[in-house]
């Protein structure tokens, strides 16, 4: 898989993980509907599935996953929360997305 699929397969991943926990946090916080519970299960069924499409380790996918989750989860703290990301908030993005680069796209022995 090439980089570019990887990154974007990951985006995906992590935005279905957070639609997946964001809508249950509107139910129980913020007196939202109960069926926000249903698509919030079905995008977290497809988190699941998305994170089965690596072809790599699962903990090696896990560990990269998590530098792509934090720079979407800023994105969307600035597009949906409506909170501007501080430089802090960017550095702390783009450092986790230098270990996912690390972790998905070092040489390794065939």
């Amino acid at each position: 898989m090439n980089p570019l699929t990887t990154f974007l397969l990951f985006v995906l991943t992590a935005l279905a993980e957070i639609v997946g926990c964001y809508l249950p946090y509107l139910y129980l916080s913020k007196g939202k509907s109960a069926w926000l519970l249903l698509p919030a299960a079905l995008s977290l069924a497809l988190f699941a599935w998305l994170l089965s499409l690596h072809p790599t380790a699962a903990g090696r996918v896990y560990a990269a996953y998590g530098g792509v989750y934090i720079a979407v989860a800023i994105v969307w703290l600035w597009l949906v929360d409506g909170i501007r990301p501080t430089g802090w908030d960017l550095l702390g993005a783009g450092v986790a997305l230098c270990g996912m680069a690390i972790i998905m796209f070092a040489p390794r022995a065939a």
